[in-house]
């Protein structure tokens, strides 16, 4: 890792399909990020066990996850690239912290508010604890910068929280991470529901698009997609619908919203998720053939786990090891 660069830390739970909006939202922007910092973008699967998963399905899951992560552009050699399971250090410093972090601060966590409300009988206790696994994630590695969502921003702090309370009782140890504000990036909506967040946790599959789906299904979904009754294309909060596809056309094209308006005009709602459908599988599918062909070189995929999860494993260890001699556990 470059010495003059800043870290930057972030993750995908490998649980579920990946949708266009993780993309738009998170892995196109990371693409923008590896060249000017120190990019650590791990597949957070031990974050996914709070809801139970299938053992098959999670193994297969992780390891196409870590192969669209290098389809949709981010290099092997330039990004560290692992399973955070594959680096025991993450759990370490989670048990650590958590002897720093108060139950009435996790208590307060909207995600758990939320996902404890869905989850019938299975509150378990990493469900609560999950900010802190969160907060070890990301100071494991010095990290400079975090990539955050909305529904993020709130763990975040809490991390910065745990750091400071560290940092105050045993000296500048961790870096306090700030939030990276992406500058370009839409927050793509559901396809049915355009008030909400497309989100691949879904029970509805036309509320959301896979990066990995079928070329054909791409097309239908985009074709019934929520509009409105009236036929203008306007980019405006008023109509959920034609922003979001609006949106996702931007993103497919790399163009701003006010380069695209003229475009549309005289045009209705056909036209319109024509377009975007085209726009969206010419972005889309050079992207699957590149998977497919990643997934197909299992020596080369392997490779790069060893590697990568080596170098995390290094850098997560100078961390750890700090941390341990500060805190008084024998050496």
């Amino acid at each position: 890792m470059g010495e003059d660069k800043k870290v930057i830390f972030s993750g995908i739970q490998p649980s579920g399909a990946i949708t266009i909006g993780n993309y738009f939202g998170a892995l196109k922007n990371w693409t923008k990020l590896q060249d000017e910092y120190n990019c650590l973008f791990c597949v957070v699967d031990m974050h996914a066990i709070t809801v139970r998963q299938n053992p098959a399905e999670l193994r297969q899951q992780a390891r196409d996850l870590l192969a669209l992560y290098i389809a949709v552009g981010l290099d092997p050699k330039k990004n560290i690239m692992y399973y955070q399971s594959h680096v025991p250090q993450h759990a370490e410093l989670a048990w650590i912290l958590n002897c720093f972090t108060y139950m009435g601060e996790l208590s307060r966590m909207t995600q758990f508010k939320e996902k404890s409300s869905k989850q019938g009988q299975n509150i378990n206790a990493g469900l609560f604890t999950y900010p802190v696994l969160m907060a070890a994630d990301i100071l494991l590695y010095q990290t400079d910068l975090v990539p955050v969502g909305h529904d993020q921003k709130q763990h975040l702090e809490l991390t910065r929280d745990i750091a400071t309370r560290f940092n105050q009782t045993y000296g500048d140890v961790f870096k306090v991470p700030d939030p990276f504000i992406a500058k370009v990036g839409a927050r793509i909506m559901s396809l049915q529901e355009p008030t909400s967040k497309m989100s691949k946790s879904d029970e509805n599959p036309n509320n959301f698009i896979s990066l990995l789906d079928d070329l054909n299904v791409i097309k239908n979904r985009i074709k019934r997609a929520v509009t409105d009754s009236e036929k203008e294309i306007i980019y405006t909060a008023d109509k959920p619908g034609v922003k979001n596809l609006l949106d996702i056309y931007s993103c497919s094209t790399n163009k701003a919203i006010a380069e695209i308006m003229p475009g549309f005009e005289g045009k209705g709602y056909g036209d319109l998720k024509k377009a975007v459908a085209d726009a969206l599988i010419a972005e889309i599918e050079p992207i699957q053939k590149r998977f497919q062909d990643i997934r197909k070189d299992k020596a080369y995929l392997d490779d790069i786990i060893k590697t990568n999860t080596d170098t995390a494993k290094y850098l997560a260890d100078k961390t750890l090891r700090k941390v341990k001699k500060k805190i008084g556990f024998p050496q």
